[in-house]
């Protein structure tokens, strides 16, 4: 019944966080972000669940880092999700984030007891909301790199933190392990790290800097080549609803 409690209790703050973060993209759609791109309901859905399942595909391939933890692995799973949110605005990149992870639970499971899957979704969005955000209020290429920037700090910062004060004590709660040894995986390739503080400081934060910057890197790399090709399939959207209204 413990087990169950424990169980229970994580899903429930798993769905109270997506919710919160859904309303809250909800809202900033809504009062900020009022150029973002309209679509209709079948195009939305379908650009959507093209850029999950790419997300969710690179979300598989995931890189060990020298310097953190073997549970600590980059990928490179926010790049579709940050066109996607750049293209349609931030509802549809939180809810790309939930399709991506869910997609490789699917294809995958999980080996953290889902708080890794859920510390995925929940850090993505701290990373992917802040940068739609900030480009949606003012589209240019210099608001694009600016929300890239702003978002990359707000994960880190967030990462952090919610890594030291919920994640890695659910982690060694759900997974069984006492949280002294996972401390003791991040002493192997670190011996700077002593403490859940020091495994924060010495592995997360470089963790998120470093995934900020190279999503960032390969969105304002890609976004702009791929953006013609979403806006010409506009073009001739418009240009099919103009001759079925004729």
């Amino acid at each position: 019944m413990e087990t169950l409690k424990e169980n229970l209790g994580f899903v429930l703050v798993c769905l109270a966080i997506f919710a919160a973060l859904f309303l809250l993209a909800l809202g900033l759609e809504r009062w900020v972000c009022r150029n973002r791109k309209r679509l209709s309901d079948t195009h939305y859905a379908a650009y959507v669940a093209i850029f999950a399942a790419m997300a969710g595909v690179l979300m598989l391939i995931e890189i060990p880092l020298p310097f953190a933890p073997t549970f600590y692995k980059i990928d490179l799973s926010e790049l579709p999700v940050l066109i996607c949110t750049f293209y349609l605005g931030p509802v549809a990149g939180v809810v790309t984030e939930l399709i991506k992870v869910l997609l490789k639970l699917l294809l995958r499971g999980t080996s953290t007891a889902f708080v890794g899957d859920f510390a995925n979704f929940a850090v993505g969005c701290s990373f992917v909301l802040p940068a739609s955000v900030v480009y949606h209020a003012r589209p240019s290429r210099r608001s694009a790199l600016l929300g890239l920037i702003v978002g990359t700090l707000v994960m880190t910062v967030f990462g952090s933190a919610f890594n030291a004060i919920y994640l890695l004590p659910k982690f060694a709660e759900l997974y069984g392990m006492p949280l002294d040894a996972i401390v003791g995986m991040g002493t192997k390739v670190n011996p700077r790290i002593t403490s859940v503080s020091t495994l924060v400081l010495f592995a997360v934060v470089p963790f998120n800097l470093l995934k900020g910057a190279i999503d960032s890197l390969l969105t304002m790399l890609l976004y702009k080549r791929i953006s013609p090709l979403l806006h010409r399939g506009d073009a001739l959207r418009r240009k099919t609803a103009g001759k079925s209204a004729a």
